[in-house]
């Protein structure tokens, strides 16, 4: 078949053959006829939504006539000579990629990742609708929704698969063992199994990971934050969600680096905004005199919830995302995301251009940013230290 007609699509249901083809610039009122042996093929519509009709056979039209396959690509390959010189110039000269973007948040969360994407992809000559096409799917905070959206990625055929976090990263794994998946915020990729080494991921998900398996470190950082805001800090309470893919493994870093800060860590489930109440409860009941909140999809949906609760309760607080300071923790320290979505990008480039997701070592952020929110310190009657102040990144006042 003539390689102008693009995208042909034919459905086969008990005999009956059923032809959509996608095109542009035709004439809507148009009707193409053209014989098949002693039978006229009748195709009706534009060519943005081409379809066969049926077959006339003497005088009659029948919509469910028989038409022998070879038949019916000879009446085909007829058409196509019939199609204007216009309609094949509108083609696109090259090809167009299909991404999946696959996200446990919401759509309504990601909007300055998605642009910081858009904006990484258009820099190396991509333009969405044009030659690549992206099809989004957001599971709302909802994670059990994940394998089935990854699923409906692969069913769609795309070339190749942006996953957010660890739990997103896991069903598009589970979905697929050869569609590339390009990771931006996985955290312990490799005692996870993601990728068998960061130099070498030898499989097919590549791209960036939070940490080089220096968990304990990053968290060690932040609870020294707050023993520097707080220099009496002894008791912290650790806000986790058990069903997280990855947080147990945060949870006993989080004890590896406790004994040098003189810090006694005391662990509190929440799995959703129902138990955050009882949380809350027995970190007081408990005398912690501050917490961190170890993130994932589920308490970051309830950020503003925690932010207002932890006023509430008078508990100073740390993250990693800079959102939860901007819900009203007290400080967070982690990477800026914004690069790694961008950067997303430069991998899903290098992969349309051959590289394989298996040779391309996996990265980890640069920068990494300080917010404190320092009405939250004044509610809470803190007074940061200047020194932490001229360190920040950025003051929410």
């Amino acid at each position: 078949m003539p390689k102008y007609l693009g995208d042909v699509r034919c459905w086969v249901n008990s005999g009956k053959h059923l032809l959509a083809l996608s095109f542009s610039g035709f004439d809507p009122t148009r009707t193409l006829r053209r014989g098949v042996g002693s039978r006229l093929l009748i195709l009706s519509g534009s060519l943005s939504h081409l379809k066969v009709l049926g077959l006339r056979q003497g005088r009659g039209v029948s919509s469910g006539a028989h038409m022998r396959r070879r038949e019916f690509i000879a009446g085909i390959s007829g058409v196509a000579v019939a199609l204007p010189l216009a309609a094949r110039s509108q083609q696109p000269a090259g090809r167009v990629y299909r991404v999946g973007y696959l996200a446990g948040g919401s759509q309504q969360t990601q909007l300055y990742l998605i642009k910081a994407f858009d904006e990484g992809l258009r820099s190396l000559g991509y333009r969405v609708g044009q030659n690549i096409v992206i099809e989004y799917r957001f599971a709302d905070g909802e994670v059990q929704r994940l394998p089935a959206l990854a699923a409906e990625l692969v069913r769609l055929g795309v070339d190749v698969i942006v996953s957010g976090n660890t739990r997103s990263t896991v069903a598009a794994m589970e979905a697929t063992t050869t569609i590339p998946i390009v990771m931006t915020s996985s955290a312990n990729p490799v005692s996870v199994g993601l990728v068998a080494s960061l130099a070498r991921p030898g499989g097919n998900v590549t791209g960036f990971s939070l940490d080089g398996g220096n968990e304990g470190e990053i968290q060690g950082k932040r609870l020294g934050l707050l023993k520097e805001t707080l220099p009496n800090l002894t008791r912290v309470g650790i806000l986790w969600n058990p069903d997280g893919a990855i947080n147990p493994a945060r949870l006993e870093s989080m004890r590896d680096v406790t004994q040098p800060l003189g810090l006694k860590l005391v662990a509190v489930e929440a799995r959703g905004l129902d138990a955050l109440e009882q949380a809350f409860a027995t970190m007081v009941r408990e005398q912690m005199q501050a917490f961190i909140l170890v993130s994932d999809t589920v308490l970051f949906n309830y950020r503003q919830q925690i932010g207002a609760m932890a006023l509430k309760n008078r508990l100073p607080s740390t993250s990693s995302l800079k959102e939860f300071a901007e819900a009203g923790l007290l400080l967070s320290y982690g990477p800026d995301f914004q690069p790694l979505y961008g950067g997303a990008a430069v991998f899903i480039d290098k992969i349309f251009k051959g590289a394989k997701p298996a040779e391309l070592p996996v990265e980890q952020p640069t920068k990494y940013e300080l917010v404190i929110n320092l009405k939250t310190a004044k509610a809470l009657g803190i007074i940061v230290p200047p020194t932490l102040l001229a360190r920040a990144d950025e003051v929410i006042e």
